[in-house]
């Protein structure tokens, strides 16, 4: 399981990517595009083409987690922007915002598409 804590390095890949790419190319792109070992334990969020979906790639020393989040409806309005560099970099709390469909410099998050609701 995933936890994401305080301590992690969370790195952001400012320029979508095309996410047929899977964990090699994503690995490819940390090492080519971020200048940063895939390996090392840090977070890295990267945005798809449309801007309706993030994925996150860690390895955790075994081996790599990717995740997905693709939202329901609508985009993800807030993406860090860094025109001279291709990454910047995020808080726990901040990706946790960001992963919400919020503005992690502005805490406000989209409200939910679809209730989660209990079953019985």
């Amino acid at each position: 399981m995933i936890q994401i804590n305080s301590q992690m390095k969370i790195l952001v890949h400012v320029e979508p990517v095309d996410f047929r790419a899977g964990i090699d190319g994503l690995c490819r792109i940390c090492r080519e595009g971020l200048n940063a070992d895939p390996f090392d334990g840090t977070v890295f969020v990267f945005r798809g083409r449309q801007g309706t979906s993030v994925k996150l790639l860690i390895y955790d020393g075994q081996g790599f987690w990717l995740c997905q989040k693709r939202l329901s409806e609508g985009r993800f309005v807030f993406w860090p922007r860094s025109p001279d560099d291709a990454k910047t970099s995020l808080l726990a709390h901040q990706l946790q915002i960001l992963l919400m469909a919020g503005d992690p410099y502005s805490p406000r998050v989209s409200n939910n598409w679809l209730p989660v609701t209990r079953v019985a």
